[in-house]
């Protein structure tokens, strides 16, 4: 396949149409409309095998992820997705690999309704780098830095499913070790959330206003909520009793490790986030028909970085913080 032969099946594949897209593929440039009364938000990621996911991922679960995870960020700001610009670089041009890319990757744009209106193909190592745009309200964007001693720390979902996902893929010697004898099903469904994250838009939208302090748990629980703790200037303690987890993980993970993966692991793309007591429950309530439940897990305290305790009330020695680059 020749490039603008690729471009077209991402194009014809991925293109949302929407209102506020004046002009989009096929220009030096996209032209969009921001609405009245919002601000615009705008993350990237890049993506590359062996990091942020296993040698052998399918082509549409890479699509898909390489959105998903720009979405994530979208949600730990509150944003609306709208739109997304794709560079893909690829070895050759294998039409059969694109065409999935595109699938999985539209599969999940379609749901939140969002255009991709450019981007950029290129030869190379297999590189995917998505630029997500959002918008939200004008000023009522989540931040990091405003929780507050006393509030309640809350995370979403379950924790630890992708980094035992990661273990399912097989390409790390520890992962036989932490997985133990996991049954079959149980290794499909911790998989599944590692190749399909699913962002917390609509969780998202409804923080705005309510929550004090917002992140998505991409690089690890601990990690994450210590650039919380850093940018609003408390600590945070967490009880790692009430750290949720899905049955899968608990039927899969060696009961020994399970804790390690839930603080340090990454890759789930839940939320974790703040909210003043005497406001929690009025948010739980709120929150129940989004779909996906919120647990609280801990509390802001006067200090700094992030203090685990076990059930009798000591601290966890954390070995590490959670996935770094360049490490």
């Amino acid at each position: 396949m020749a490039e603008f032969d690729l471009i077209e099946v991402l194009r014809s594949r991925c293109v949302q149409a929407r209102a506020d897209v004046t002009l989009g593929i096929g220009d030096d440039a996209a032209v969009l409309a921001v609405p009245a009364g919002c601000e615009l938000v705008v993350c990237t990621d890049t993506l590359v095998p062996g990091v942020h996911f296993p040698l052998r991922t399918d082509a549409a679960d890479i699509g898909w992820k390489a959105l998903a995870v720009n979405l994530s960020d979208l949600a730990a700001m509150g944003a609306t997705p709208a739109w997304a610009t794709l560079a893909l670089t690829l070895p050759d041009a294998d039409r059969e690999f694109v065409e999935r890319f595109a699938g999985g990757f539209a599969e999940l744009a379609a749901q939140h309704e969002l255009a991709l209106v450019g981007g950029d193909t290129t030869s190379g190592p297999l590189t995917v780098s998505v630029t997500a745009f959002g918008f939200v309200p004008t000023g009522a964007a989540l931040r990091r830095d405003g929780a507050h001693i006393g509030d309640a720390v809350v995370v979403t979902g379950t924790i630890g499913d992708g980094a035992a996902g990661l273990c399912c893929a097989g390409e790390e010697e520890e992962g036989s070790a932490i997985l133990a004898s996991a049954p079959e099903a149980a290794r499909a469904t911790l998989r599944a959330h590692l190749d399909r994250p699913q962002p917390r838009i609509a969780i998202g939208e409804s923080l705005r206003g309510r929550a004090s302090a917002c992140i998505d748990v991409s690089d690890g629980l601990v990690a994450d909520l210590g650039h919380v703790a850093r940018a609003s200037g408390v600590g945070i303690e967490v009880e790692s009793a009430r750290i949720p987890a899905s049955s899968a993980f608990v039927a899969a993970v060696a009961p020994d490790r399970r804790l390690a993966l839930q603080l340090t692991g990454g890759d789930d793309y839940e939320l974790a986030f703040t909210v003043a007591e005497d406001e929690a429950e009025a948010l739980f309530g709120a929150l129940r028909d989004t779909g996906v439940p919120v647990t609280r897990i801990g509390r802001v305290i006067r200090g700094s970085g992030v203090r685990v305790l076990d059930p009798d009330g000591s601290a966890v020695d954390v070995p590490r913080g959670g996935w770094e680059h360049f490490r």
